[in-house]
């Protein structure tokens, strides 16, 4: 023991004891003791405890050897025995994990709580003894690994290798990574487990360089105390494994006290995971650890009405009351000072607030990030890869790739607002902000994004089969690559002039924001919906495609119109003609012959007397039947009586059955309201070469600046002139053009239209000939000229399209219509990314018609026809009225009414027939005595009627006449 306060009598002490309750406050080697308030005295909030406490002075610190843990023991013990103390508050700094494990036993056997205030020992407890009372405001190894698992997971780091040490605790670290990964959705690859002693004596150096010269991944996860952490980053960087590819995570544990600067061997950009209580004053940090403990008591007192006496025997270990009884209990759910400090049954905080710290180049802890309550909130770039302005740092295993959105190949959304981070199956990514904004301070340098889509997933694959890490950014001018002015823009710069590209927006109105556009760019890898063409392979690689596209043309279905005649256009008007001018009349008429001359008809009737009267069917009559026929109608028909006439009709209903089922049957082709959709059988096509021919003239266009505008202008350069006042900005602008109207047909690439059709929302778009494809070609990655990536990426590639079948030779990236077609029917990973991502709702159906609802459109011819029919009735009726009145007159003046009563009964037996009356029956004189001229005819008329009939009149001309002569 060094130092301690003068011997006091052992009664003496505790008799003080008795009278003052303490809680017990150790730093390090020292121990001090602070007053509580006793059950007698006022109620003391922890807010005062930054002071000297109430109720008497302080007492002077105790060193103590923590060193010696007999010391240790000893002195702690005769510090409970001559005190009443209910609570030891301890600074457990990262290498006090020995004192931490005494104070555990200790907590066990006398049930004393005890606070560890700083975390640094929490990694090395695990694992608490039975009945264990320890508190730590630390965060677990369990935590600090569900942090850094959330880092490598918000950056899609799925290799990784654990090299550990001896230390203790390495077991529980190995077997919680292991069933962490087993749980996990996520797709983590535990490449392997690395165990050696990492002491610095020299004797275990050929082991570690050798274990370590074998690794072949970039995150490394360790765990091994900051002593051992030196030596472990001393071999690994002599074996090349220290530098910003790699990326090297430790817990708390190896970087200890973050105040002292950090040892000369740990490389720049390591990560670690610590508790957010390391830049706390001490001050701050006991007054956290004394509130527990008084929060505690309060709340036992408030509970119980007393405060329970504190154990001060070390020899006889306490009983243990029962659970709801113990002051531990009450200090597991504290708030203090808006903080939660709740408690899981390990003694760990329930949500730590932990931070993410990484090495920067100054060689200062810089804090990155934030993880609490499962909530990962980075600072993007995590390690810093970057100089001034984001310029990349050489690294052979790490990538920079360029990108370019458009669905759904790239797939650009915003972070999540509340953590600000990157959803699951997406990846980070940013957008550059211009650099002279960045100078001045008015923006952050980039804007983090997360990106997802078909080629992402690609990239993904890829990183993971051939093993590199990547930064992904979009390219700011928003172009896939065109050459202006000898530059090239889009991602075909990113990656051109050895990965040195200037960028360039023309804008000719003001030249300070060309200025501001100009910059220079370094990409290893270009990917996204990027066309393979032959322009661009001339100053940069493309890999094998892994995509088949094209030339493709969008349009919209368009509502057609229906015709007034739609419901006559089921046969054409030669058939209408034949049906009611020739043969509904050739057979009235050949029916009524029949009728006529048949032995029970009208003229053997006739003829033999014997009825003299006659029959009734008529030639009017025989259209009427032939007609009620035709169409079905229930009115009053007179059939014939001749067996001949009435097979005849026998063969005109089967007719008639014949004509209206195929009538019936093709009215709904006719009727209904067509979508029509404009056909092309290709570029060539008359639309395209000779749009101002057509009526209207034939609108189309596409997105400049690409691969499909290129080859039009190249093949077609009439067509590309009338186009250029039609092209879009953008995809998304091209189909709202399609829709409103503004726009005919849409040429881009195959891929991109097949997929916006399957999503169109109403499936209002289709692509022409059911995704007809025109110039085939396919999507590849961009790579520099000659780049050392190419044949990997080329042969993972194929492996994902021929499921293992890899060719020897390397593929010629302009043989891609020949690789896709052979490779495409093995494609299954490619093929579940593709029904992921490229397939829809919609499909294009080969019949390029659909129907709609009948509407008034539909209808329309018929309601004209019944107009028609109206109108035609009234001027029929006019006519009649006209007629009528012309004959009124002329019988007034008349005396004779031979002519007209001939006409009058010759046209209504023709129509009518001849009705048979009572032949004993008299024919009475018309009353013709009226004043009224007009009633009188009337009259007259209904008498010539009845002679018709009559066998006073006898059918004949003359008798009628002279009858009528008679009257008058």
């Amino acid at each position: 023991m060094s130092g301690g306060e003068p011997s006091l009598d052992l009664d003496q002490r505790r008799r003080k004891a008795l009278r003052d309750p303490h809680a017990l406050c150790q730093r390090g080697g020292g121990v001090q003791r602070r007053h509580l308030p006793g059950r007698d005295q006022r109620q003391v909030e922890p807010g005062e405890l930054h002071g000297p406490a109430p109720g008497g002075e302080p007492h002077p610190p105790v060193l103590v050897n923590n060193t010696n843990p007999r010391t240790l023991l000893t002195r702690i013990c005769d510090t409970l025995s001559t005190n009443r103390v209910h609570g030891i508050v301890f600074e457990d700094n990262v290498g006090s994990e020995a004192v931490a494990q005494i104070l555990d036993f200790i907590s066990t056997q006398t049930t004393v709580p005890i606070v560890g205030i700083s975390g640094g020992s929490a990694v090395v407890l695990p694992h608490k003894g039975e009945g264990s009372n320890f508190l730590q405001l630390g965060s677990s190894i369990e935590q600090q690994i569900n942090g850094m698992f959330k880092v490598m997971e918000e950056y899609n780091w799925e290799n990784f290798v654990v090299i550990t040490s001896l230390y203790p605790g390495y077991e529980t670290y190995v077997d919680y990574i292991k069933s962490f990964i087993d749980t996990s959705y996520f797709k983590w690859e535990l490449q392997d487990v690395l165990m050696f002693d990492m002491s610095a004596d020299g004797l275990n150096d050929v082991r570690a360089r050798r274990l370590l010269q074998q690794i072949d991944t970039q995150v490394l996860l360790v765990y091994c105390s900051h002593e051992e952490a030196q030596y472990l980053f001393a071999m690994a960087a002599e074996s090349g494994l220290v530098g910003p590819g790699y990326i090297w995570i430790v817990p708390s544990l190896a970087v200890g006290n973050p105040d002292i600067p950090p040892p000369d061997s740990f490389p720049v950009g390591l990560i670690s995971i610590i508790t957010d209580r390391w830049r706390m004053s001490l001050r701050k940090r006991v007054r956290d650890g004394v509130a527990i403990v008084v929060k505690g008591m309060q709340s036992f007192r408030k509970q119980r009405g007393f405060i329970p006496e504190g154990h001060s025997d070390c020899h006889n270990p306490a009983k243990t009351p029962p659970e709801n009884d113990t002051l531990f209990r009450h200090m597991l759910n504290v708030t203090w000072e808006n903080n939660d400090f709740s408690f899981n049954s390990d003694g760990y905080l329930v949500n730590p607030a932990m931070i993410i710290i990484t090495l920067d180049r100054e060689r200062q802890w810089d804090k990155v990030g934030t993880y609490e309550t499962g909530i990962l909130q980075m600072r993007y770039p995590v390690w810093p890869r970057y100089g001034s302005y984001l310029q990349p740092v050489s690294d052979y295993r790490h990538l920079t790739v360029a990108t370019l959105e458009e669905r759904p190949f790239v797939i650009v959304e915003a972070v999540d607002p509340v953590t600000g981070t990157c959803v699951s199956n997406t990846v980070p990514c940013r957008r550059q902000s211009n650099k002279t904004e960045a100078i001045v301070g008015h923006t952050e340098p980039y804007t983090k994004l997360c990106c997802k889509g078909f080629c992402i997933d690609i990239l993904k694959k890829l990183s993971r089969n051939i093993k590199f890490s990547y930064d992904l950014y979009l390219v700011t001018n928003g172009k896939h690559g065109k050459l202006v002015r000898g530059i090239w823009n889009g991602m075909i710069g990113e990656g051109s002039y050895l990965g040195l590209a200037l960028f360039t927006v023309l804008k000719s109105h003001v030249l300070f924001d060309v200025l501001l556009q100009v910059f220079y760019k370094r990409a290893d890898m270009a990917i996204g919906s990027l066309t393979i063409n032959e322009e661009r392979s001339e100053i940069i690689d493309f890999s094998v495609p892994f995509v088949e596209t094209g030339i493709s043309v969008m349009v919209a279905r368009s509502n057609g119109t229906v015709s007034p005649s739609a419901f006559l256009e089921p046969y054409s008007p030669a058939v209408w003609v034949m049906m009611f001018v020739m043969c509904l009349t050739v057979v009235a008429i050949t029916v009524f012959v029949f009728e006529y001359c048949s032995p029970v008809g009208y003229n053997r009737s006739l003829v033999s007397a014997k009825d003299p009267g006659g029959p009734t069917f008529t030639i009017g009559k025989s259209v009427w039947l032939l007609w009620g026929i035709v169409f079905n109608n229930s009115v009053p028909i007179e059939n014939p009586k001749g067996t001949t006439s009435k097979i005849m009709v026998l063969v005109w209903a089967f007719f008639a059955v014949i004509f209206l089922a195929s009538y019936t049957a093709n009215l709904a082709a006719f009727m209904i309201q067509e979508q029509y959709i404009d056909t092309v059988s290709g570029l060539s096509d008359k639309k395209f070469q000779k749009p101002q021919e057509q009526y209207p003239p034939f609108r189309f266009g596409t997105v400049p600046n690409g691969s499909t505008e290129r080859n039009i202008r190249s093949n077609y350069p009439e067509m590309h002139s009338h186009m250029v006042k039609y092209n879009q900005k953008g995809v998304e602008d091209a189909l709202n053009s399609l829709k409103t109207g503004k726009l005919d047909a849409f040429i881009y690439d195959a891929a991109v239209l097949n997929y916006m059709a399957g999503k169109d929302e109403g499936c209002k778009l289709v692509t022409i000939g059911s995704g007809k494809v025109f110039a085939t070609t396919g999507y590849g990655i961009a790579l520099q000229k000659d780049s050392r990536w190419k044949r990997p990426i080329d042969l993972a590639l194929l492996q994902f399209l021929a499921d293992g079948e890899i060719p020897r030779s390397r593929p010629d990236s302009r043989s891609i219509a020949v690789i896709i077609k052979s490779y495409l029917s093995v494609f299954r990973d490619t093929q579940k990314l593709q029904t992921v991502w490229l397939t829809g709702i919609c499909r294009n159906e080969k019949k390029e018609v659909m129907s709609s609802k009948l509407d008034i459109d539909n209808m329309a011819g018929v309601f004209y026809m019944l107009l028609v029919a109206m109108g035609l009735s009234l001027l029929v009726f006019a006519w009649e009225h006209l007629l009528y009145w012309k004959l009124r007159h002329s019988v007034r003046k008349s005396d004779r009414l031979d002519f007209l009563l001939a006409i009058s009964r010759g046209i209504y037996s023709c129509f009518s027939g001849v009705e048979q009356s009572d032949r004993n029956g008299s024919i009475q004189s018309p009353d013709v005595t009226t004043n009224y001229s007009q009633a009188n005819m009337l009259k007259m008329l209904q008498t010539a009627k009845d002679m018709v009939s009559s066998a006073r009149v006898e059918n004949s001309l003359d008798n009628a006449t002279k009858t009528l002569e008679t009257w008058s």
